[in-house]
């Protein structure tokens, strides 16, 4: 698999990627299924409305414990929920059968053909988990104005004081990483998988590569997982550091 994906079209000279393809397929399906599930919500729920409540009650009971204020959790509770289903449903759209192996092949000079796939795992293009770094960071520092104000939270960063402001600057740095770490640790994980399965498909068939389709499964809710629950451990800890 290439390490950077492939353009496949161009809407008013802006190119449209096989990653962000399948990104905007696995959005319009959880809109999709969110709609349908909010116009049949039943007084007496049936099977799956019990399911649906019984793990939205579980994520937020965790997102609650993790914060461990009420208020805040329902606040944060929704990007983080999102966060969650749109990674672990894009991480689990990757692993379907088509997706990779639908494309078309282009012909270079000197005879060169290359594949280029239609449908590309949303997570294995660096630019999509660098986004959703990025928005994690930018959602967990707009909750922090909220919480604190923007005085209060720009003196965490910079102060008159030259011990504390070496120690903000620190800090500041650190919040760039920490879209680093989430961006790098989601993208590797999820290609290094695809890679694997990609790899013992061409050589021993699809059959052979099923243990580690079911074993992409559970890495991809623990991708899913972690990069949701660091999300809302940074949210908790960066809207509460003025009461240490």
């Amino acid at each position: 698999m290439d390490l950077q994906a492939e353009k496949i079209a161009y809407i008013f000279g802006l190119p449209i990627t096989n990653s962000f393809l399948s990104g905007l397929i696995v959005s319009v399906f959880l809109v999709v299924i969110a709609y349908i599930f909010s116009r049949n919500v039943k007084l007496v729920p049936g099977k799956f409305q019990n399911f649906i409540e019984a793990l939205i009650e579980f994520m937020y009971n965790t997102a609650k414990e993790t914060v461990g204020d009420e208020a805040k959790a329902r606040k944060f509770f929704p990007l983080v929920a999102t966060f969650f289903l749109f990674i672990i449903f894009s991480n689990w759209f990757g692993l379907l059968p088509f997706v990779g192996s639908i494309g078309f092949f282009d012909s270079f000079s000197g005879g060169a053909i290359h594949f280029t796939p239609l449908l590309r795992p949303f997570n294995t293009d660096l630019n999509a988990t660098l986004a959703l770094g990025i928005i994690s960071a930018v959602a967990t520092q707009y909750f922090a104005i909220k919480y604190l104000g923007i005085l209060k939270h720009l003196n965490h960063y910079f102060s008159l004081n030259p011990l504390k402001l070496f120690v903000g600057i620190l800090e500041l740095v650190g919040e760039v990483t920490k879209v680093v770490s989430l961006s790098l640790r989601l993208y590797g994980n999820i290609i290094a998988g695809d890679s694997v399965i990609s790899t013992f498909t061409a050589l021993a068939g699809p059959i052979a590569a099923l243990p580690f389709m079911g074993l992409e499964v559970i890495v991809g809710f623990v991708q899913a997982a972690v990069f949701s629950m660091l999300t809302l451990a940074f949210m908790s800890v960066l809207t509460q550091h003025e009461e240490v």
